[in-house]
């Protein structure tokens, strides 16, 4: 039995593209592997702790190696906790949308939060840094108003997909699947189709993921 853990960085639910693709990957994949559990982390449902204080403190006092006080400790306490549920994890998948050519701050939040000295990467002046999260597949589903693929033009416009990709790269990923719909507000003739062949992708991939 193995745990997927499904991030979900948009708060449109039943009108968002990115959920409807990966809600077509969930579908798939419990088909498949009905044993498996899913953990769904709506990041637009359970709050995030604010990362400052004696948490920002407790970070660096675990980078120059010192001793944390009390409050940092309980502090610290918290970020361990979501970098520690967010590993527990054998396989991930998130959704997101594309805003102002980025990701939501929501999603930015979680990775400013669990992305740690000792927690999801390592640091040493012989090895550089070093992901800890490693051997796990990931699963992205992506989705953007426009078109921002390779070859249309605007892919330098793109801090999306490629941010997210170098995130989880950095912490250690390196099997990665993408599904990105776009462009979904495009005319009805392009958007429509290219929402249809997401959705048979993303089915797809939960099949096999």
């Amino acid at each position: 039995m193995a745990k997927l853990l499904y991030v979900e960085a948009s708060p449109r639910k039943t009108r968002s593209s990115s959920i409807a693709a990966a809600r077509a990957f969930l579908n798939a994949y419990r088909a498949a592997h009905p044993s498996d559990v899913v953990d769904t982390w709506d990041l637009w449902a359970e709050p995030l702790p604010e990362f400052d204080g004696a948490m920002l403190d407790a970070k660096y006092a675990v980078i120059h190696g010192t001793n944390q006080t009390p409050e940092q400790v309980r502090a610290w306490g918290q970020v361990t906790a979501l970098a520690d549920r967010f590993k527990s994890a054998d396989k991930h998948l998130i959704s997101l949308p594309m805003w102002n050519f980025g990701i939501p701050y929501k999603l930015k939040h979680l990775i400013d939060v669990i992305t740690q000295p000792g927690l999801t990467f390592s640091i040493s002046p012989q090895a550089g840094y070093k992901g800890l999260v490693t051997g796990k597949p990931a699963a992205v589903t992506y989705a953007r108003g426009g078109s921002y693929l390779p070859g249309s033009g605007a892919e330098g416009f793109d801090v999306q997909k490629p941010y997210v990709e170098l995130w989880l790269r950095f912490i250690g990923f390196t099997d990665l699947r993408s599904i990105v719909v776009e462009p979904t507000l495009g005319p009805p003739d392009l958007a429509e189709p290219a929402k249809a062949r997401a959705l048979e992708a993303a089915t797809a991939l939960g099949r096999t993921f």
